[in-house]
């Protein structure tokens, strides 16, 4: 019998964006922009960071492990109860949580192919048989992921908006797709960018619904521009979240991150900032791509994908834009090797991004 499992030998490691550190060390170039990770151009949450500098003298002391005062905050922000609030760090903690708390051995799981790399990750570290249904132009085919329902079937992951397309699902496809799932399934709606969609037409809000087997998971990372502390937090059902605390690993999130995310809620001139730097900047960045007849994936979060014609030529791109001093993603990791994905920057990255794309072009 093998030490490690052949699920596991079989994966591959994560590759996130390429740090600003590394592409310095590889090129000698010291004045880079990173427009690959979707990540808050304007910096932290200022009465984050204020936060984390005055809890530093505490760091001696384990955090909260019920994480109580985050989780009545958060449960105020968005009226419900404690007891429909958990934590954790960031998005694909409470995600690890969930396969660790419901899964059994036979047990089955669906999500669209080539969406979020970490729920991949987890999902094939379990070892259950996971349905990976093709998406339909860019978008969740929730059609064609219903009829993937069998009695085995226990997750449904979906992504609104997705990442890495940016594209969403409808309040009326969802309504839909609800219809042929059995309550003994558990549907997690990841909004880890619902900051910048919740405003669109006809965008599903899962806090509007309350159904039981629905868990709503969103993230610190994006909007309030905390992604190196780590934290996220769900809402579901409380019987749901009461054996999720059963499970999830002790004193997480950690007391920085805690403390940074009670401080960030209150900073509600930053996330107006923040947004408003968004709307401007996803503008800009699709009238320069039309200008330029770049084939662009329609995006309702802080970043755009787009699409070229071979792998090669987005490979070629992407390595003469590190050159050029910019970073942005190409997709080969996720299964869209043919495509680049740009996260919004400040109006001067917006820029230079755009200046070194038309000298190589």
């Amino acid at each position: 019998m093998a030490l490690v499992p052949s699920y596991i030998q079989q994966l591959a490691n994560y590759k996130p964006g390429k740090p600003i550190a590394e592409a310095q060390r590889e090129l000698g170039i010291q004045n880079f922009i990173k427009l690959a990770s979707n990540e808050n151009p304007l910096g932290s949450s200022p009465k984050g960071l204020a936060a984390i500098e005055h809890s530093l003298t505490k760091l001696h002391r384990y955090p909260d492990a019920t994480g109580y005062e985050l989780r009545t905050k958060l449960a105020n922000r968005f009226n419900v109860k404690i007891d429909n609030v958990v934590l954790g760090s960031g998005s694909e903690g409470i995600m690890s949580t969930i396969m660790r708390t419901f899964l059994l051995s036979d047990d089955e799981l669906i999500s669209a192919a080539n969406s979020f790399i970490g729920f991949r990750v987890l999902a094939n570290a379990s070892g259950r048989r996971v349905h990976w249904v093709p998406m339909k132009n860019y978008r969740y085919d929730l059609e064609a992921m219903a009829d993937k329902i069998t009695d085995y079937t226990k997750i449904i992951y979906i992504a609104n908006p997705d990442n890495p397309m940016g594209t969403t699902i409808t309040r009326q496809e969802f309504d839909e797709f609800y219809k042929h799932v059995p309550e003994r399934v558990l549907i997690i709606l990841d909004e880890a960018y619902y900051e910048f969609a919740k405003d669109s037409p006809n965008y599903p809000d899962s806090m509007s619904y309350r159904y039981d087997n629905v868990i709503t998971l969103r993230t610190f990372s994006k909007a309030y521009g905390l992604a190196g502390a780590r934290i996220g937090y769900g809402f579901a059902h409380d019987s749901l979240i009461q054996n999720l605390m059963k499970v999830k690993v002790p004193f997480e999130p950690s007391l920085t991150a805690q403390v940074v995310g009670l401080a960030a809620l209150d900073d509600e001139a930053f996330l107006a900032e923040t947004l408003q730097v968004n709307e401007k900047g996803m503008d800009f960045l699709k009238q320069e791509f039309d200008a330029l007849n770049i084939h662009q994936v329609p995006s309702e979060a802080n970043f755009i994908t787009t699409v070229w014609d071979s792998e090669e030529k987005a490979s070629q791109l992407t390595q003469s834009l590190l050159e050029n001093g910019v970073i942005v993603r190409q997709l080969t990791g996720f299964g869209w090797p043919n495509c680049i994905r740009i996260s919004v920057g400040l109006e001067s990255e917006n820029q230079k991004f755009i200046d070194s794309l038309k000298d190589i072009l």
